[in-house]
This record gives structure tokens, C-alpha cells and sequence, in this order.
């Protein structure tokens, strides 16, 4: 990955058998003008590239490229999304996932005029200003009742497709992988009381969204804005492209 003028490359990797998915074992590499678009290749292929069975090798070969932004097709699977985004972030690469033609046209009619993105962000750092207090006392009772930690940061699917990390107070226990698909899938959990993997005060917060007050920094970073529908979680966008497909 040393020059962005490669021809196509077809790899074949295999992901830790944790991480393994239906679709997250082939892919097919694209360079051009300084873009990698990754793609799910249907046939085993060669050559055989080691690096991308390893995030922190991935990560290595990512930093020593000219690749500026990386495009990822949503049909690798979710395994592959997060360990490609994951290994983006660290190597400080712009990452989008290649969205439908539906997705592309919801996202065109997401983008907002810059004044009207100027309130989003002047009342974004206005409601931080006032609830800081608040959310600094949320955070201690948090750290007090529970030595989980206290936010957690996901990824989803922005404008034009390009992924961030959302913030929230975490609600749920570290590595509950079952119960965060729920709630990114927007299943109702806060009436599952006898749910042990949930505190009390975090059950609390969540049935009054106060689990989503760090998503004010979001908008402040310009990832989201205060009106509209919330953006896409790697684990919808991968059950969209399974419906699309189907």
C-alpha cells in the first residue's frame, strides 16, 4: 500500500473465529487517486495478504500509503466494517461506507444550508454549556454505582455515507454484543427489568434518552445534526444491505 496508481488487487482474508461472518472472508482491494474502495469479491482469490487478517498490520500499511479516504461496501459484513473503520481511525484515514442509491439520496436531503447547520451548532454548545453540571453529575453516579465505563463510542454512518463515532453513556455492560445490537436495531429494552446486565440508573437514563446527551459533541463536530432521523449503526446498515440484496 505504498502508491495509489496500483492496479486492482484481489485478497483473501480470514477474520478471527470470533469475528467471522458469512461475507467477511473475501474482498477485492481498488486504488484510485488516492481512494481504496473495499469490496466483497464472491470467489477465492490470491494473492494472500496477511496484513488484513491483523488490525494493528492493517493499520501499518494504512499509515505508510498514500490512500486519503477508504470507501467500504456494506455487504462485508459488520465484522469486516468495524475492523477496516477501526483500523481507519487509528491510521488516521477518512472512512465511508458506499451507501444504495436510497441511502444516498436520504443523505443528499440531510445536508443542511451553513446557516442553518450554525444554529445546530451554536445550540449544541449552548445545551453543553447549561447541562455540563448535569452531565458531570450523571457520569460520577455512573463511575459510583458501576465500574463499567462510562461512554461508549459506536460507530455509524454520517453524511454521504462517512462513518463516526457516536457518543452516549453507556447503558450496557462492556461486550453485551447481543443486547447493543437490540438497541441499535431501536428495539425497545427498558421494559426488560429483569434485565441484570442494566442498572437501575442506567435503565433510568435510558428510558428518558439521557443516555444521548453526549451526541451533543457530535453536533458540534458537524457528524450529525438536532433535527431528523438519528444516523445509521454499522449493524443497520449491514441488515439494509442484506434486505437490498435479497
Amino acid at each position: 500500500m505504498t502508491t495509489s496508481k496500483l492496479p486492482t488487487i484481489k485478497t483473501y482474508f480470514s477474520l478471527p473465529q470470533t469475528q467471522q461472518d458469512n461475507n467477511s472472508s473475501r474482498c477485492t482491494l481498488k486504488w484510485r487517486q488516492g481512494q481504496l474502495l473495499v469490496s466483497l469479491e464472491q470467489r477465492l482469490c490470491r494473492p494472500y495478504l496477511p496484513s488484513l487478517e491483523n488490525e494493528q498490520w492493517l493499520v501499518e500499511c494504512l499509515k505508510h500509503s498514500s490512500v486519503r479516504l477508504v470507501r467500504i461496501d456494506p455487504n462485508l459484513g459488520e465484522a469486516s466494517l468495524k475492523l477496516w473503520a477501526d483500523a481507519c481511525e487509528q491510521a488516521s484515514k477518512t472512512v465511508f461506507l458506499c451507501l444504495s442509491p436510497a441511502h444516498k439520496l436520504h443523505s443528499q436531503q440531510r445536508l443542511l444550508s451553513w446557516w442553518v447547520r450554525l444554529i445546530d451548532w451554536s445550540a449544541a454548545a449552548l445545551l453543553l454549556l447549561v447541562l455540563s453540571p448535569f452531565m458531570l453529575g450523571l457520569a460520577w453516579l455512573m463511575r459510583v454505582q458501576s465500574p463499567e465505563p462510562i461512554f461508549q463510542r459506536q460507530w455509524c454512518v454520517g453524511k454521504r455515507g462517512k462513518l463516526f463515532r457516536l457518543f452516549n453513556f453507556r447503558t450496557l455492560v462492556v461486550n453485551a454484543q447481543t443486547l447493543e445490537h437490540e438497541v441499535m436495531g431501536n428495539q425497545n429494552l427498558q421494559n426488560r427489568e429483569d434485565d441484570q446486565k442494566i442498572t437501575s440508573l442506567r435503565r433510568w437514563m435510558r428510558k428518558y434518552k439521557l443516555d444521548q446527551l453526549p451526541q451533543l459533541f457530535n453536533v458540534l463536530r458537524g457528524e450529525m445534526d438536532l433535527r431528523g432521523a438519528r444516523p445509521l449503526s454499522l449493524y443497520e446498515a449491514v441488515r439494509e444491505a442484506k434486505k437490498s440484496n435479497n
